[in-house]
């Protein structure tokens, strides 16, 4: 199996050694986005639910990069600074992905790049010959 980065320039750049995504087999591993403004590269003004939007921008952006879309998601990870925010986090998340959505760990951590308050990493599947769930 070979694997290959997919890049979008319609998301941020990668701020260090990593692909904004690798394609193994049938498989789109995604790094973590951070909500950068991929047209500035600063962090995007306001609180967790339009930091959360735009991290959903990036990952759509590198997505179709790949050829795929949310609803091929499989699997994220959240990573937040402040699960006090959760439910505000989870309002935006939830818009982007329909049934049956993906498998999610959400996890706190004590900082994240750039200052921001919200990471989110996916694995999407492109089904083989198009299937349907």
């Amino acid at each position: 199996m070979k694997k290959t980065a997919v890049t979008s320039a319609e998301a941020p750049a990668a701020i260090g050694p990593y692909s904004q995504a690798v394609r193994a087999g049938d498989f789109l591993y995604l790094s973590g986005q951070v909500p950068l403004d991929p047209k500035t590269g600063a962090l995007v003004a306001g609180g967790v639910k339009e930091q959360t939007q735009r991290v959903l921008d990036n990952l759509a952006a590198v997505l179709a990069a790949g050829g795929l879309a949310f609803s091929d998601v499989v699997k994220t990870t959240v990573f937040m600074t402040d699960l006090g925010r959760f439910a505000e986090m989870n309002e935006t998340y939830a818009k982007a992905f329909a049934a049956p959505a993906p498998a999610r760990a959400t996890v706190q951590v004590s900082a994240l790049p750039k200052g921001a308050q919200v990471e989110i990493e996916a694995v999407a599947w492109k089904c083989p010959g198009g299937c349907k769930n």
